[in-house]
């Protein structure tokens, strides 16, 4: 397996290459250069493994060879398995609730960070080690966060030898609970910064870091957004465990995902060139709707970010589109070149009508204001004795809008456990819901961040300052 980058320019990597590199060299993002096809023959011999073994035999067509079977099923079971510090705490690991007669909770929240990011980044942190430790190298994380990817990357990387992590989340514009996730993990490898700014500054500088060659090749960067495709990768598998839980091959299923920087509902899309049925792919967009506005007007265009009870999805710049983006143009790296270079002067492209109805062929989308969300929680919580946070809200009420034919099952996706977001939750429905027990004392935990303005100048000598690399 080779992996190509969106623009057209950069080189061609291996697996192991792709997951240390996270951002292409021309700025694009990494893609594989042809998508391995489950036959509906193969989806039946899937149906009813373990979440683990699933795991291992999705990932490994991805892995081209470069980690053996018998290492990649090992990490896969170390991944997801009950360990009570950073395990999966549910047997099914990513199991299915039913709301009504068609519509699903598929709780991805299971995992140490009681949020979705751990499917990915668990299994992330393991890859890493192991590259690592193979290569002798050592590499400097930096990643973005408007919530949960913080968290779940922290975890996944603290205490590791080969790597640093710094992880920059925008000042005042996540919850305390996302916050303190972070901020109070107190491992050497480990460092947060609270950026005067939006996440989109946040993403922003990222991708700058990345774009700096002489920087990017002194600090050894590295990605845990899903800018990396390892992360896409890894969130593939829980789309097939609720397919085939649901009757795939022989039977459709859609997906309702809240999604901001789209590399959830990408992964879904990936999920569908590898041969799993879905009916329709749904985005739930909060107030920040610049993924709704682009699929009812084929205009992508930037406006400005509003602080919402879904944090998490406060975002302008859905970074992960680039990557269906590429699909739409035909794999044609100068056409997205164009349509990236006029967002990054214009804060604007349009994509042109044939493109666009292939993409309505697979996607809709449906937006939910904070009072929406509000109503959504309180209205299922009354309905069906369930407790969903507010970015779970937003999907299932997408679900609920989107014209699907009846009686296709739709899976919305609930992305964090409702006690990351208790103040919206107990407004909504007078519950205030409590941490798991090995969170519980999250709040006696002493924090530590530094707080920088959105500067790259700055923010690069506080990396060389601390970071191990350059000592």
């Amino acid at each position: 397996m080779r992996y190509i980058s969106t623009r057209g320019t950069g080189p061609a990597l291996s697996f192991d290459d792709v997951l240390l590199a996270g951002l292409a060299r021309d700025g694009g993002l990494y893609v594989p250069e042809e998508w391995p096809f489950l036959t509906a023959q193969d989806l039946r011999e899937l149906a009813g493994l373990p979440y683990p073994r699933l795991a291992a035999r999705l990932i490994r067509p991805f892995v081209g060879g470069t980690i053996d079977d018998d290492t990649l099923q090992r990490i896969a079971d170390e991944t997801y398995g009950d360990d009570p510090d950073r395990g999966f705490l549910h047997q099914a690991v990513a199991p299915l609730v039913q709301l009504d007669h068609r519509l699903w909770l598929m709780e991805l929240f299971h995992g140490p960070t009681i949020a979705f990011k751990d499917y990915a980044l668990q299994l992330l942190g393991r890859l890493f080690d192991h590259v690592l430790a193979q290569r002798g190298e050592k590499i400097t994380i930096v990643g973005a966060t408007s919530g949960d990817t913080g968290s779940a990357a922290i975890e996944a990387c603290r205490d590791r030898d080969n790597l640093d992590i710094f992880i920059l989340y925008p000042e005042g514009r996540v919850s305390d609970v996302q916050r303190r996730q972070m901020t109070t993990v107190a491992s050497e490898n480990v460092h947060t910064i609270a950026v005067k700014g939006s996440f989109d500054d946040c993403q922003a500088l990222v991708k700058a870091m990345f774009n700096d060659s002489s920087f990017r090749d002194a600090a050894g960067l590295s990605a845990v957004n899903s800018i990396n495709w390892a992360r896409i990768m890894a969130q593939t598998v829980y789309y097939f465990a609720a397919g085939l839980a649901l009757g795939a091959p022989d039977r459709r299923v859609a997906f309702s995902v809240p999604t901001g920087n789209f590399g959830n509902v990408y992964a879904a899309y990936a999920a569908i060139q590898m041969g799993l049925p879905v009916e329709k792919l749904i985005i739930g967009s909060n107030t920040n709707d610049i993924l709704d506005r682009f699929f009812r007007s084929g205009a992508m265009e930037t406006s400005a970010v509003v602080p919402t009870l879904s944090p998490s999805m406060d975002i302008q710049v859905s970074s992960n589109f680039e990557r269906l983006l590429f699909d739409l143009h035909d794999r044609d790296g100068a056409k997205v070149r164009d349509d990236m270079e006029s967002f990054r002067s214009t804060g604007r492209f349009n994509l042109g009508r044939s493109q666009m109805e292939r993409a309505e062929r697979l996607f809709t989308s449906h937006k939910l204001d904070d009072d929406g969300i509000i109503a959504t929680i309180r209205g299922i919580h009354e309905r069906t004795g369930q407790v969903i946070d507010p970015h779970t809200a937003v999907g299932v009420n997408a679900a609920m809008q989107a014209d699907i034919p009846d009686p296709t099952p739709i899976v919305a996706l609930a992305c964090a456990h409702p006690a990351k977001f208790p103040d919206a939750v107990e407004r909504a429905t007078g519950f205030r819901p409590s941490l798991p027990p090995r969170l519980a004392d999250l709040f006696d935990r002493e924090e530590r961040s530094a707080v920088l303005p959105a500067d790259l100048a700055v923010l690069q000598s506080h990396i060389k300052q601390h970071g191990r690399v350059f000592a």
